[in-house]
């Protein structure tokens, strides 16, 4: 059994999903390719000035989000789990500049860490990226937090995946 099939079994997990016109091995380059990934990822808006990425299980991918008002958010994602050119799982939360783990910086009850998996099926020339999170060893407090933030976390996530839309637009060019 693979580890993101657990991510199936939990009371509620956050899942989005979108089909974009591209083969699923560009996609697969958009989000395990540094310099890629920082062209797109995050919400609509947001820019990574600065990102470090040790693709591989055990591995982090440490980078810095800049909102549009200039702040920044630090997050880090842990990668587990690698089937190439199809899933990646990876402990998601937010850090510090150097790394370490720290609380969401609006949200002192967001869950301290989230298990995330990002499938990539291809079918005719289109890849469709589905999106799932639930979060890893999370308070009861945390758990409700999670549950109250699925359609902030779409919003989020939308922005994101337009985001991809526009960089997978200017790469198939």
């Amino acid at each position: 059994m693979n580890s993101y099939s657990t991510l199936e079994s939990t009371d509620r997990p956050f899942v989005i999903e979108r089909t974009f016109t591209a083969a699923r091995d560009l996609m697969w380059k958009a989000w395990t390719e540094r310099d890629r990934l920082m062209q797109w990822f995050g919400p609509k808006g947001f820019t990574m000035p600065t990102a470090k990425m040790d693709f591989r299980p055990g591995g982090m991918f440490h980078y810095c989000l800049a909102g549009p008002d200039g702040n920044k958010m630090w997050g880090k994602f842990v990668y587990r789990e690698i089937v190439v050119p199809e899933v990646i799982v990876l402990v998601n939360s937010f850090s510090d500049e150097a790394g370490g783990m720290t609380r969401h910086p609006m949200s002192p009850t967001w869950p301290r860490e989230m298990l995330s998996a990002f499938v990539l099926t291809e079918d005719q020339g289109k890849t469709t990226a589905t999106v799932q999170w639930i979060p890893l060893n999370a308070t009861e407090e945390e758990l409700k937090t999670f549950a109250g933030a699925h359609e902030g976390m779409k919003q989020g996530w939308t922005g994101t995946f337009d985001q991809l839309e526009e960089y997978l637009a200017k790469e198939s060019k």
